[in-house]
């Protein structure tokens, strides 16, 4: 019976398939003619459903945008990507830009990569599709918009059997995984104000190259020490910090005479911590919103400083008591107050009210040379949480900035300089400028105690002469403000 089956020739059996190849490229052609696309997406939709049903794989899909927000997963899972390097993939994407330091790889557009989890492997695959250009709304900048010519996601394959794996511990895996990885490759930046007006954000960056770190900063060991320990309990209390219900910053106002070292303690702060670092100008902004935007658009994981913060303040109460004494002489109260209009009452709810908790794992800074003209609302616990007060050198410091700056740890000159250091007022800024007068040891300690036994002692006479007080009869406006209005 077997023998009277006729198996068909190799020609037919390409005809056959021609034919049939030929005859869905028609019904495809028809289709798209005839069909509107509304209806074929529903029938391809429809189809991929149904054959799903057959199918041990599920699929997630990782869009780079929810909306007009980043889509954190997606961009952790770029980072993420560019870590491993697997047979499966054959093209990787370097990246250099010219201001960064380290080289950087990702997957390129439309490239397939396997990963394994806990004993099971599952397929990444990053889509790029073209799309016709559009605008859309730039959240981190109400008034522009951004081009958009191309939609770019991830599609992740793996047996359905392991999707609350994958949910509950892969997808957390690969965003702490990112976080490392993006902490190593980091370059740290300084961000300032874009007074220009142009760029998708209002602050301009350049690479943060000071070289301070805690081990060579000319301060007492034990304060050092703290310090050091306290912004190192604050970076592992994200949990506490929702616990109790408050936002996840810490304020610290550093005090005292110019030249101690406030600068370098911050850059300190961030080589420590690997922050970036957001200069912000409270004399350069026209109101409180523009303050609230600043913050929204700095990032997590940051120092936010406001240098002089005494100096910020006292000037626009400069710019207050123009504006009443031209408003009381009848003249436009408008033409005094072009400065800063941010209000004590904006700065802090800037610190610590709702606007705050917009972003994790901040710290604000501030500096002042006079911590008593402070505001006391500004300088209680959750605003300025701890105080840190920059002295005048003291013996320790002058050995950390001996070895810094001339190599040595001990020297015979060491004593008599120390006597003098602990008589005189004198800042680290000082004695670093006359130890780098010279490389040899002998010669730069001797100018030092030179500098302190002859003309330090004439500077302190100087401080102490009394100042004389200029007033303005009747009225407590300063002396820069009373000229403009005679």
């Amino acid at each position: 019976m077997l023998s009277n089956i006729q198996i068909p020739s190799t020609k037919a059996v390409i005809s056959a398939v021609a034919s049939a190849a030929a005859t869905a490229m028609v019904v495809r052609s028809v289709a798209k003619e005839f069909i509107p696309y509304e209806f074929q997406q529903f029938i391809a939709v429809k189809l991929r459903h149904f054959l799903s049903t057959f199918s041990n794989q599920i699929t997630l899909v990782i869009d780079e945008f929810d909306g007009l927000n980043r889509n954190h997963i997606f961009h952790a899972a770029k980072i993420y990507l560019g870590t491993i390097i697997t047979p499966s993939t054959k093209r990787f994407r370097v990246t250099k830009l010219e201001k960064e330091t380290k080289i950087n790889l990702s997957m390129e557009r439309n490239e397939g990569l396997t990963d394994t989890f806990n004993g099971f492997k599952l397929n990444w695959q990053f889509i790029s599709k073209q799309i016709p250009a559009k605008y859309a709304p730039d959240p981190h900048n109400h008034h522009s918009s951004r081009r958009r010519t191309e939609l770019q996601f991830f599609e992740l394959r793996f047996h359905k059997k392991h999707i609350s794996k994958v949910i509950d511990e892969y997808l957390p895996y690969v965003l702490e995984k990112s976080k490392i990885a993006k902490d190593q490759k980091k370059t740290l930046k300084l961000f300032t104000l874009n007074r220009d007006g142009g760029g998708r954000t209002p602050w301009q960056s350049v690479n943060l190259d000071h070289p301070a770190n805690f081990d060579t900063l000319a301060m007492d060991l034990d304060e050092k020490r703290t310090l050091m320990e306290d912004l190192k309990r604050f970076v592992k209390r994200k949990e506490f910090y929702r616990r109790v219900g408050k936002a996840w910053k810490r304020g610290y106002l550093l005090f005292g005479p110019p030249g101690t070292g406030k600068s370098s303690l911050i850059a300190a702060m961030a080589n420590y911590l690997n922050f970036d670092v957001y200069d912000l100008e409270l004399t350069a902004l026209g109101s409180n919103s523009e303050l609230r935007n600043l913050l929204i658009t700095t990032a997590n994981q940051s120092i936010l400083v406001v240098e002089d913060i005494d100096c910020s303040i006292e000037m626009q109460d400069r710019m207050k008591a123009a504006a009443v004494a031209a408003a009381a002489r009848g003249r436009d109260p408008y033409g005094y107050n072009q400065g800063s209009s941010v209000t004590l009452s904006g700065l802090l709810n800037f610190i610590d009210g709702l606007w705050s908790s917009c972003g994790d794992e901040r710290i604000i800074v501030f500096t002042t040379n006079h911590k008593d003209k402070l505001d006391p609302a500004l300088l209680r616990p959750g605003r300025m949480d701890v105080h840190i007060h920059m002295s005048y050198c003291t013996p320790c410091g002058l050995k950390m900035l001996a070895s810094n700056y001339l190599g040595i740890t001990e020297h015979p000159l060491f004593l008599e300089a120390e006597a003098l250091i602990e008589m005189k007022k004198v800042t680290p800024a000082e004695i670093g400028e006359q130890l780098m007068k010279s490389d040899e040891p002998e010669r730069a300690l001797r100018g030092l105690i030179r500098f302190l036994g002859e003309k330090k002692e004439k500077e302190n006479e100087e401080i102490k002469a009394p100042k004389v007080e200029q007033k303005v009869s009747g009225s407590e406006v300063m002396p820069e403000v009373s000229k403009i209005l005679s």
